[in-house]
């Protein structure tokens, strides 16, 4: 089994996806985690919005990256910016690190129909790559 972790900084909406994503789509193949170098909570529109596309991410909790050391993984993905920069090495166990970015639809202002909008197509782009894996991680 391919042991992953989607890093980012509160994992809070990518990072949580992302192992929605992947648990959802990759069961058999990939072992997903996600944690945050400043976790904070999961965020009530990534819930929606995964749910939306059938996938219930709401009993998930947001982890410090510090809760996971102990266990091995073949990639570790940071998703943000933020958490490249401010974990540029993962201080577990880990065969290899890359960053793969996206947007941080957190972040997004007006409407509640434009936020939404930013939330979807966030989740969206996550669900391709994470369909990709592992091959896309080479």
């Amino acid at each position: 089994m391919f042991k992953v972790l989607f890093l980012c900084t509160h994992n809070s909406c990518r990072s949580q996806m992302a192992e929605g994503w992947a648990r959802h789509l990759k069961s058999g193949l990939i072992e997903a985690w996600s944690a945050g170098t400043e976790p904070g909570v999961v965020n009530t529109l990534a819930v929606k919005v995964m749910a939306e596309a059938g996938v219930d991410i709401s009993s998930h909790k947001s982890k410090h990256l510090q809760d996971l050391l102990e266990i091995p993984f073949d990639v570790v993905i940071t998703l943000c910016g933020d958490a490249r920069d401010t974990c540029p090495f993962f201080p577990g166990q880990t065969k290899r690190m890359m960053h793969h970015g996206f947007e941080d639809p957190s972040r997004a202002e007006g409407r509640e129909e434009e936020v939404l909008s930013l939330f979807r197509r966030i989740r969206d782009e996550i669900r391709d790559f994470v369909e990709g894996m592992p091959d896309n991680l080479d």
